[in-house]
């Protein structure tokens, strides 16, 4: 018995039909997914490199110089204090009308009117509270165990001033692993367009400077 060609074709038409629109939904949604998994690493990256800012910035506030050393920017934030100055007491109006904000303070202070009392707080409670994973802050997120490049120098301006620099920086070559590699190239050979480096950084060994390539 023979069937009609009609029979046989019209059953591959339909699965060639859903096949091509599987297709072309696929090559919509496939770069729409990358981004949205790469802005998520992104984010956990950058909030990651903010906290290393604050840290350097504390630390130089210490030490008057940066560190290229996550171990020790790790001891200084567990084991580390800040000297905190408060005044306690008012300067009385008469004076402030009479004397200025300055001859004010200055009189207050050796009348006793202020007190100055100092403190010691420890520097990761003052941060980032004391239940922060310190020992993690090395690592770039959604690696398996990558660091963060770290480094710190100083440089000669060219007014003749020697500045403290940082550097610390992560590659999409590692953050992005394990997603679409064409797309990964695709977006890092964009990101280094747009900004000069394939990755996220903040400072610069080159000049003073903190800011991050995604500011």
């Amino acid at each position: 018995m023979k069937f009609p060609m009609r029979k046989v074709i019209q059953p591959i038409l339909i699965v060639l039909i859903f096949v091509l629109g599987y297709l072309i939904i696929e090559s919509i949604m496939r770069p729409i997914r990358f981004q949205e998994k790469v802005e998520k690493r992104e984010q956990a990256t950058i909030s990651r490199l903010v906290d290393i800012r604050e840290a350097e910035k504390a630390y130089k506030d210490v030490y008057e110089r940066y560190t290229g050393s996550f171990d020790t920017l790790e001891m200084f934030l567990k084991n580390d204090s800040f000297t905190v100055t408060k005044a306690i007491g008012q300067i009385p109006e008469a004076w402030l009308e009479e004397l200025g904000l300055e001859e004010a303070r200055k009189k207050a202070i050796e009348e006793n009117v202020i007190v100055r009392e100092t403190t010691k707080r420890q520097v990761l409670d003052s941060l980032f509270g004391a239940s922060y994973p310190v020992d993690s802050m090395k690592y770039v997120p959604y690696t398996e165990g990558i660091e963060f490049e770290i480094e710190s120098n100083e440089v000669l301006t060219s007014s003749n001033l020697m500045v403290q620099v940082v550097e610390v920086k992560a590659y999409y070559e590692d953050l992005l692993a394990g997603l679409n590699e064409q797309l990964v190239v695709n977006y890092m050979d964009q990101k280094e367009t747009m900004t000069g480096f394939p990755g996220i950084k903040f400072g610069s060994l080159d000049e003073g400077t903190l800011s991050g390539n995604w500011e």
